[in-house]
Formats: C-alpha cells, structure tokens, sequence
C-alpha cells in the first residue's frame, strides 16, 4: 500500500485504509473530524445542521460520565481529534485536576463564537431555511416547461405480446423418458 496520504482512502470499505485516512490526514482535513451538532435553535437560526468545533464555543456533552454538563471549549487538538472543555476535569493519581479529552461526535454545540470573520462568512454563505422555510421539492407541474416537450402529451405504453413458451416436462419425466429410449437402442 503506499505511504503517502491520499483523499481516495476515504472511500475504501477497508478497515485499515479508514485508520490510516484518520491517522495520516494532513490539518486541513483533520479540521472536519472535530465537528458537531447543532442545538435545535441554532439549526432553525442558520440552517446549518453541524459546525466545527472552535475555541470559545460552548458545547453540552450527550454521551459518557460527563452527560449533561456544558461548558466552553478551551483547547481543540488537531492531532489527536481531541476536544478539551474548561468545566471538565479528571483527578490524577497524584490529585492534580486535569481537563478530559472529549470526543467530538459525543459533543452538542449550544452557543458558537462568531469572533471569527471566516466563521460568519460560513454562516452567511447557506442559506437559511428559518427566513425562507424548509426547501421544497419542486413537481413536474411547478416547472417551467418550454418549446416542444410542453405540447406533447404523455404516450401511452402499448402491451408486449406474449410470447409461447414451450411447456417443459418435470425433470423426473424427461429423465425416465430418456432412460427408456436407451433401453430400446439396447434390445435392438
């Protein structure tokens, strides 16, 4: 297998191709490995389902021990596609407090940091379905229709004749049958 990265690893159903995909990304990619979803609001607000996880952000935990607790994201590792929320600390052995390193996918995002100029651009670049409502689904008699498919009617299907099989005979029947024209090529 080559060494390099490459982008085509992502589509291989092969466990160690998606490993070395995650292990070997460079940072512009591992960037989309550290995203979550939205709160409900902020769906509605942006008509964005998920963002990516950045510094400032206040995020709820839905999944593990810490389930149910929030707080603003401190520290957003890259290379280990970690996330380090301040409000949540584990005691070492020698009784020092450190941040636990959270899962993005286990994260909710309940408030976002728009500091970031690149991040309301983001933002502003969809468009949002809160104003406009959900995107409907255009039908056929909703589309314009131009020049000469707009004056042709639909044409009806015309029924394929049938075609005559020929009947076959139960295997056991055909076998008997042909072990009986044998026996008469034998007495003669």
């Amino acid at each position: 297998m080559k060494q390099e990265w490459s982008r085509r690893w992502v589509s291989s159903v092969q466990p160690r191709k998606q490993r070395k995909y995650r292990y070997n990304a460079p940072l512009h990619v591992r960037q989309g490995f550290v995203s979550a979803n939205l709160s409900k609001p902020l769906r509605e607000r942006f008509g964005k389902r998920s963002m990516s996880l950045r510094k400032g952000d206040e995020v709820e935990v839905m999944r593990g021990s810490f389930r149910g607790q929030r707080g603003n994201i401190d520290r957003v590792d890259l290379s280990k596609s970690k996330i380090y929320v301040d409000e949540i600390k584990v005691k070492k052995s020698d009784g020092s407090e450190v941040m636990r390193a959270l899962q993005p996918s286990n994260l909710r995002i309940v408030k976002l940091n728009l500091d970031d100029k690149k991040r309301q651009a983001i933002l502003e670049r969809v468009p949002k379905q809160a104003e406009t409502g959900k995107q409907e689904k255009k039908t056929k008699e909703e589309k314009p229709t131009e020049g000469k498919k707009a004056e042709k009617k639909p044409a009806k299907r015309k029924e394929k004749p049938k075609k005559h099989t020929a009947v076959k005979k139960p295997a056991r029947e055909a076998k008997a049958s042909k072990a009986a024209k044998r026996k008469a090529k034998k007495k003669k």
